[in-house]
């Protein structure tokens, strides 16, 4: 007999009620959990239980299931802007108001959603959704190509080219995209000798490091950082430190500054 709470679980705490059923739990178990408060009834045949998202709760009950950047944020994956509105998968043509809709099979698989992304999202967050996929989630390259082979796919095709499966984090590939975008030739987990991996080079003779601050609070990472950054410096790696909102809200100050960075570097020689 299935656990209703693992059930549940597994759907991220709101679950259809066919969901339900369909994974062994019986109406009985439904109707004593509903009676003991383990869970409630949020929607007309759907469950979930104490603490479920909201979102996922009113996605659930329209009926729909996430999609496109809105599956992307549940499934862990990294998304550089937030929608201001859920998005959404649905199969029929039906609108709701207040969700952007897409007509897709129901649920989405991550290649799914992942194609959605590319094809719904600007490039820079479509490649880090990506991007993530890939390296998170292992969602094999050659997958995302062969569902990429029509005529009308070549913007979505030269994004994915683009992905790097080595890559580090959310900011690595974000520095990356805006570097290639402005012209810079741009290496990916450069091994120098004594430090690890380099973030990024450009143009062969200019490190990027990125500072991602919830991954370097702690005392043990501050000391790493600064040994790192030590041996560049010894090495004759100039390297730029750059942090997620420089990226964010101002990319152009960031592409000023390598760029005035390479300029001295080059009057130096």
């Amino acid at each position: 007999m299935a656990n209703i709470i693992e059930v549940l679980s597994n759907y991220d705490g709101v679950a259809r009620a066919k969901y339900v059923t369909a994974a062994g739990v019986s109406d009985f178990q439904l109707k004593s959990a509903m009676a003991s408060g383990t869970v409630s009834r949020v929607a007309r045949g759907v469950y979930a239980l104490p603490g479920a998202d909201a979102q996922l709760i009113s996605i659930r009950s329209l009926p729909a299931e996430p999609a496109c950047v809105t599956a992307a944020h549940f499934s862990g994956l990294w998304v550089l802007n937030a929608p201001t509105r859920p998005h959404v998968a649905l199969t029929h043509s039906r609108s709701y108001q207040g969700f952007v809709c897409h007509r897709a099979s129901v649920p989405p698989t991550l290649l799914d959603t992942v194609i959605q992304c590319l094809r719904c999202l600007p490039e820079p967050d479509g490649l880090i959704i990506a991007e993530s996929a890939v390296v998170l989630k292992g969602l094999p390259l050659g997958s995302l190509r062969q569902r990429l082979d029509g005529r009308n796919d070549s913007r979505e095709r030269r994004i994915v080219s683009a992905i790097v499966p080595q890559s580090q984090s959310l900011i690595e590939c974000l520095a990356r995209f805006l570097l290639r975008r402005a012209g810079f030739h741009v290496e990916s987990q450069v091994n120098v000798p004594g430090m690890g991996h380099l973030d990024l080079m450009v143009d062969g003779r200019l490190g990027i490091e990125t500072d991602g601050a919830g991954f370097h609070m702690d005392k043990a990472s501050f000391e790493e950082d600064r040994r790192r950054w030590n041996v560049t410096t010894r090495r004759g790696i100039p390297t730029l430190v750059v942090t997620y909102p420089l990226l964010r809200d101002h990319p152009e100050d960031f592409i000023t500054m390598v760029r005035e960075a390479l300029n001295r570097l080059a009057a130096a020689a």
